[in-house]
């Protein structure tokens, strides 16, 4: 079983709570013998060798994140790309991702001693393209959404998928989200919720003008491109997990496609996914049993 000697702590900032967790959090991990860094943003007196994430990022075995889930999105997009599990501590309110309770340090110790499931969740990366140049590009865990701005009509664009037309839409937007932003943004759109297993993505309208204009699941191995009419090409802004924007100028196409890299997401023993979406979703409140 895989165990973790080195481990790394961010979390929501400015926030009692979280501060408060992260120290008892420390305090318990070096007595177990543990090497424990704090980012530097939240840098706690007596830790070890505080450094911003992307730094401690390649000489970490573990990130814990104390928060709710926008603060796993953030910090799962920094330590992706070298590979590191992450393990969610929730201090947020509804919580897909950070599943384990800050009281539970008894699941928190069996994982780091390698009771656990980790799970590879797909990413996402859009790019902004003139011709066949990038000039800008960010990773989405959950979704990136074409969103209008600065205007109260609907948006036109097209869409296409590798390389073969779609759809004309009339909308307020479109998310394209992976499985795990499929219980976020997408799901209050009408999208379905696709299991974290399942290699795929959902294009998801935004109040479309259309109502034959359905979610799309697609293979997340297509190339998804959408073209903004010119017109309306200064009203639309690409975001990233609600995080990061992209601007679209003119001439420009927004793509997205599968990242190469995979969020490693670590669950304490136990953990079952449709327990939580009971859990989160009230599915089954009042019914009786069969």
């Amino acid at each position: 079983m895989e165990s973790f000697q080195r481990i790394a702590i961010t979390g929501k900032p400015n926030d009692s709570a979280v501060t408060d967790t992260i120290g008892r959090l420390v305090e318990r991990l070096e007595s177990l013998g543990r090497t424990v860094h704090v980012d530097s943003a939240l840098a706690l007196e007596g830790s070890t060798a505080d450094d911003t994430l992307a730094a401690l990022s390649p000489v970490i075995d573990l990130l814990i994140v104390v928060g709710g889930d926008g603060t796993l999105l953030h910090a799962a997009k920094t330590v992706a790309e070298h590979d590191v599990p992450v393990l969610g501590v929730n201090r947020g309110r509804l919580g897909f991702l950070v599943d384990v309770s800050p009281e539970r340090f008894d699941e928190i110790e069996a994982v780091i001693d390698g009771a656990m499931t980790i799970e590879e969740r797909l990413m996402l990366e859009a790019r902004v393209r003139v011709a066949d140049r990038v000039v800008a590009e960010a990773p989405a865990l959950n979704d990136v959404v074409l969103q209008k701005w600065n205007t109260s009509r609907m948006i036109e664009f097209e869409t296409w998928i590798d390389g073969e037309p779609c759809n004309r839409h009339r909308s307020d937007g479109l998310i394209i989200s992976t499985p795990t932003g499929s219980t976020a943004y997408a799901l209050s759109g009408g999208g379905p919720i696709m299991h974290p297993g399942i290699h795929a993505m959902a294009l998801v309208p935004v109040c479309p003008h259309t109502l034959s204009n359905r979610p799309l699941v697609i293979s997340a191995d297509s190339r998804v491109e959408v073209r903004v009419a010119p017109e309306h090409i200064h009203q639309v802004h690409v975001s990233c997990d609600g995080q990061t924007d992209l601007t679209l100028e003119d001439g420009v196409r927004a793509e997205i496609v599968a990242s190469p890299h995979r969020l490693r997401l670590v669950h304490p023993p136990g953990h079952r996914y449709f327990d939580i979406l009971r859990a989160k979703l009230r599915w089954g409140d009042g019914a009786a049993p069969c």
